[in-house]
């Protein structure tokens, strides 16, 4: 059973866990992939700087996922001796794997940093953050690293790791796990949605960090609350962000099976508010109501709430003036085109990443917000159905044909092509003006 929803929850919970380091001259140090979205959000709770700290697994050569090892930045490496000796692993394989290990480190590194010195750690608390801990390698081995660079305390924390973990990870100061499992499964059985982090949510995690830490500059996101909309005699839940002097706010309708803490449409809506424009992330189901597949595909309901949610923002002081817009994704597309079919509808804008348009049926037609469909390449099922959706459609709609993208857009720089090309259709939509400012080109 799972522990967790997804990193993004996981991260919140280790950040409250770590409370009592708010304050302290700390530095979160996320673990790439996976572990870099957990950190974000525990770096937000303890309003402490980004970094992250770059290892590679030592596979053994005959069977990889094994591992024997691991190295780290500035030339730190643990061995796992037990392991090489049993597998029989001889100087001249080690010299082998840890150099083609290597190479893909430094790539990583410079991928990642662009240029950039590693976050100074000398005389402060290095709080090192994975998504989890599997045999201990890698979390040794970061915490090796940040000894090096100068860290006057290490402290390692996870979201789930083996209880036999908790005793053997003498390189940290202080060790912290939120579920410790006697019979461990793998590290994705915790979690509900352990999709994979690609290399351009990485980049923009600490690049939104960065900006934050430094930067400040107006348009940035000056309010975020958790808000409770009451609608059909339920609370539905959502994450509402809004940027200084908002003029518009993009609404997220998720699809079947996710919530307003997708990674995929965080980073998206992480990208929106970078442009000026706000957002709203909802739970169009109280958890309830999920349990009953049907509810996740009751369009017409789904519509409701996605209504009652747009009336709930112009009914607000700070966004009674804005315009709307709708991004959807799977079912929450024929959701959202559903909704902003009605008579009255206040919507000005809608996209779809991987949609289901076909779902809203007869209603298309009576759509008048200009829609962006964006579909992988990959995804041919999902883009014949767009394509015929098109055909029912009057108003102004674009078919964005993502090359190479499956369903999720989880080959490396498909998400943030879909964030560029939706932000460029808010902006363009929404704010006329041009007020959104810096919005990605669309080529």
């Amino acid at each position: 059973m799972y522990k967790f929803r997804d990193r993004v929850e996981a991260g919140r919970k280790l950040g409250l866990a770590l409370a009592g380091l708010r304050g302290e001259d700390v530095v979160v140090l996320g673990l790439p992939r996976g572990g870099v979205p957990v950190a974000a959000e525990v770096a937000n709770a303890l309003d402490a700087p980004l970094d992250i700290i770059v290892v590679r697994k030592l596979g053994v050569p005959f069977q990889p996922e094994v591992a024997m090892g691991a190295i780290g930045e500035g030339g730190a490496r643990v061995l796992d001796r037990r392991v090489v000796s049993l597998a029989r692993v001889t100087d001249g394989d080690l010299r082998t794997v840890e150099a083609r290990e290597r190479a893909l480190l430094d790539s990583r590194l410079e991928r990642y940093r662009q240029g950039k010195a590693p976050m100074d750690l000398k005389g402060r608390t290095a709080v090192i953050v994975d998504d989890g801990i599997a045999t201990g390698s890698t979390a040794r081995v970061a915490c090796k690293v940040a000894r090096q660079l100068g860290a006057a305390r290490v402290v390692l924390a996870v979201p789930v790791a083996p209880e036999r973990a908790m005793d053997s990870l003498p390189e940290a100061d202080q060790f912290l796990s939120l579920v410790s499992p006697r019979d461990f499964e793998a590290v994705g059985y915790y979690y509900r949605d352990f999709s994979p982090t690609d290399d351009e949510e990485v980049i923009h995690l600490l690049d939104s960090a960065a900006r934050r830490e430094h930067i400040g500059r107006p348009g940035q996101v000056a309010v975020g609350q958790d808000v409770r909309i009451a609608v059909d005699g339920v609370l539905i839940n959502g994450d509402l962000h809004l940027p200084d002097q908002c003029r518009a706010v993009v609404v997220f309708a998720h699809g079947s099976g996710s919530s307003r803490h997708s990674p995929r449409n965080r980073y998206v809506a992480s990208v929106l508010e970078e442009a000026g424009l706000g957002t709203l992330l909802l739970d169009l189901l109280t958890p309830e109501e999920e349990v009953d597949r049907g509810n996740v595909f009751d369009i017409p309901l789904l519509a409701q709430r996605l209504s009652a949610a747009t009336r709930w923002l112009k009914g607000r002081d700070e966004t009674a003036a804005c315009r709307v817009g709708y991004f959807g994704a799977s079912t929450g597309a024929g959701a959202a085109l559903w909704a902003a079919a009605e008579p009255g509808a206040q919507v000005d804008a809608v996209v779809s990443r991987g949609g289901r348009p076909d779902l809203a049926g007869p209603r298309l037609a009576a759509v008048r917000a200009p829609t962006l469909l964006l579909v992988g390449g990959a995804d041919t099922q999902v883009l014949a159905l767009n394509r015929q959706a098109m055909d029912l459609m009057r108003a102004p709609v674009h078919l964005e044909v993502i090359p190479g993208a499956t369903h999720l857009f989880e080959e490396p720089g498909t998400l943030a092509r879909v964030a560029a090309l939706a932000t460029e259709w808010f902006s363009r939509h929404l704010v006329p003006e041009g007020v959104a400012e810096d919005a990605p080109g669309v080529s």
